[in-house]
């Protein structure tokens, strides 16, 4: 039988080696709106936590989750959690939220809470507790190739915040060259402005890096990268037009060989559908991230209608700016 396990308001002492989008620093990157709610048990001691933070825009109070669900001890059952979550949202009810909207992707849940509009999804996560060697031999021929090849012609990989700004034009200009594919992450990059961006990066500047990939003076890649010791999160990248084969690639390569070095415990690469279109470019993001030796993670990305109305409304504004949001998108992509 499982616990019945009490969501209440809590206050952590974040350590590194819980995963960077539970600290009140990033938090603070988000809402001054914010918190943590921990799943009490029947000893009155905490079992696991969700941090969250509370959105407010235009008539809207929205919640946002920028982590799945973090056991703290040991990991329980799915009906435990699904338990728990059905009293996240009765919290919610109670402070007059909403409703909870899609979560960032770097969180995966396990389940969701009964009532929640849900849909698959998933996330290539590498081990770096395993050898350099290790970690070579996991990566597809294909990636080792070009990786070989960006070396033999001279692209090096830098990294520092001196390439931040850098950073930011090569994700927007990525995101433009692509802008029939939906990114909502990127969406919100491209409504804000550069110095938006660099203050959320700075906001968390201890537990930043950003990559760059040069060739002969011309940066041909970058990648801002959020970690801790648990996890390095590859939140943001982008290209020029035409990079130097192998540029991307070997970028990557060289991130992962970084946290390795540092000791962190997972690279995850944010994200990928379950089942995309055969050809389609969604597909093809998916085998790049694959073919990292990543494992394949699936969880589910959910929201939850609090207030009906409020509710109805945006999902109309959703549907009117971008087509819906993720949850939207990916339950088109299944019923179709």
């Amino acid at each position: 039988m499982s616990r019945k396990l009490k969501a209440s308001p809590i206050k952590i002492a974040w350590n590194a080696d819980l995963p960077i989008y539970a600290s009140e620093s990033f938090l603070k990157t988000v809402s001054n709106e914010y918190g943590w709610l921990g799943g009490i048990g029947e000893s009155g001691k905490e079992v696991c936590v969700l941090p969250y933070a509370v959105i407010s825009k235009a008539i809207f109070r929205l919640v946002r989750f920028t982590t799945e669900t973090i056991w703290l001890n040991e990991e329980a059952g799915i009906e435990e959690e699904r338990e728990f979550l059905n009293s996240v949202v009765d919290y919610f009810t109670t402070i007059n939220a909403d409703l909870i909207i899609p979560p960032t992707f770097t969180s995966l849940f396990r389940t969701y809470p009964e009532g929640a509009i849900a849909v698959p999804y998933g996330s290539y996560i590498v081990e770096l507790s395993q050898s350099e060697e290790t970690l070579w031999k996991n990566l597809h021929q294909k990636h080792r190739n070009v990786i070989r090849n960006a070396l033999s012609k001279g692209v090096v990989v830098r990294e520092g915040m001196e390439y931040l700004d850098t950073a930011y034009c090569l994700v927007r200009d990525s995101f433009r060259r692509s802008a029939k594919g939906f990114v909502p992450v990127l969406r919100q990059l491209i409504r804000n402005d550069a110095a938006s961006f660099r203050n959320q990066q700075l906001g968390i500047r201890d537990n930043v890096k950003v990559f760059a990939a040069d060739f002969n003076g011309i940066i041909q890649s970058c990648a801002v990268i959020h970690y801790s010791n648990h996890t390095a999160y590859y939140m943001h990248g982008g290209s020029i037009d035409r990079p130097q084969t192998g540029s991307n690639n070997l970028l990557q390569w060289e991130s992962m060989r970084y946290f390795h070095g540092n000791g962190t415990r997972f690279y995850n690469f944010v994200g990928a559908r379950i089942n995309p279109k055969p050809g389609s470019k969604q597909e093809g993001i998916k085998n790049y991230k694959k073919r990292f030796g990543g494992r394949f993670t699936q969880g589910y990305m959910w929201k939850y209608p609090i207030r009906r109305l409020k509710y109805a409304l945006y999902t109309m504004a959703a549907q009117m700016r971008s087509g819906g949001d993720v949850v939207d998108q990916e339950r088109k992509l299944y019923q179709a």
